[in-house]
């Protein structure tokens, strides 16, 4: 036998085992994840009731027909993208800066980054429930400021506002979410070499320079890993506003429609087509931005 075909024979065998390596986790994720996503496709095509019985029927696509044609989809569609979007820009510029400043070396530094992960370990529930508490119209410790320095917003009841209300959520959002960007930025600051940045000093760059022309490059695949996690996660938001606003003064999100056309109208298909089409844009959404950033995060799993 030649090298080549035996080569090639050991290949085939390598490829066989990693199969066989692979086919449980593949299997195990089939359960898990393709099945409840196949029922609630079949359970989108039709009209189903838990109140009578025999009231089933396969009707198609009326139910997304009917979704995509009301005004309280694209209702909900955009505002699900302003919250993403604006939460979103704001953690990855409050985590770059944060993770910059974790990045000096400074006596303590060691318990700051610990301290940082505290805001991302407590639960998004009580942390909505302490924001609802801290905008309280008449107790709570925001608005108490703003009054005491006659600041606009003082006399407002921010829960119930539109517009006030979806700053919350996004304050809240960015508070909890930013320390999660920064670790994951600092993480890609302690593989850049120092050689660049003495470079960048012989060079005689300033620190402006320095970052915008080293540190910011080299920080992309991070950036870019970052905000598909964000971004995604974002897109899917339910418990902030579900706790905060139960989605009402401008704050319902794709996710909290699909919850009360499910849990509280008991509409099973339609309430299934609307967890369908947030999917549906979620995967969209992550296609697009794969394909436009997709080198970025291929870098990252090749320094990995």
């Amino acid at each position: 036998m030649t090298p080549t075909r035996r080569r090639r024979r050991v290949d085939q065998q390598q490829r066989r085992t990693a199969v066989w390596m692979v086919s449980p986790a593949l299997v195990v994720m089939f359960l898990v994840a393709a099945v409840p996503i196949g029922y609630a496709v079949w359970l989108s095509l039709n009209v189903y009731s838990v109140r009578q019985a025999d009231l089933s029927q396969f009707v198609g696509l009326t139910n997304y027909w009917n979704a995509l044609t009301s005004p309280e989809w694209w209702t909900a569609f955009r505002q699900t993208f302003f919250f993403a979007i604006v939460s979103v820009g704001l953690e990855i510029v409050l985590g770059v800066a944060m993770a910059l400043l974790l990045n000096l070396a400074f006596r303590g530094r060691g318990l700051l980054r610990s301290t940082l992960l505290v805001p991302y370990a407590v639960l998004t529930v009580v942390s909505a429930i302490t924001w609802q508490a801290m905008f309280e119209s008449n107790l709570g410790l925001v608005t108490g400021i703003l009054r005491a320095l006659g600041l606009p917003g003082g006399e407002h009841v921010w829960l119930a506002e539109p517009g006030y209300a979806m700053t919350v959520i996004i304050v809240a959002d960015v508070w909890k979410t930013a320390p999660f960007v920064a670790l994951l930025v600092l993480a890609g600051l302690q593989v850049i070499p120092p050689d660049v940045y003495e470079a960048a000093d012989l060079d005689g760059a300033s620190r402006w320079q320095t970052f915008w022309r080293v540190t910011l490059p080299l920080l992309r695949p991070a950036i870019a890993l970052a905000a598909i996690f964000r971004l995604l996660d974002a897109l899917r938001v339910f418990d902030l506003p579900f706790v905060l606003t139960k989605g009402a003064s401008g704050t319902e999100t794709m996710s909290m429609l699909a919850y009360q056309e499910l849990r509280e109208g008991r509409l099973i298909g339609p309430g299934s087509a609307l967890s369908i089409l947030t999917f549906a844009t979620v995967m969209v959404v992550s296609l697009v931005y794969i394909r436009f950033a997709g080198g970025n995060i291929r870098d990252v799993a090749k320094e990995s």
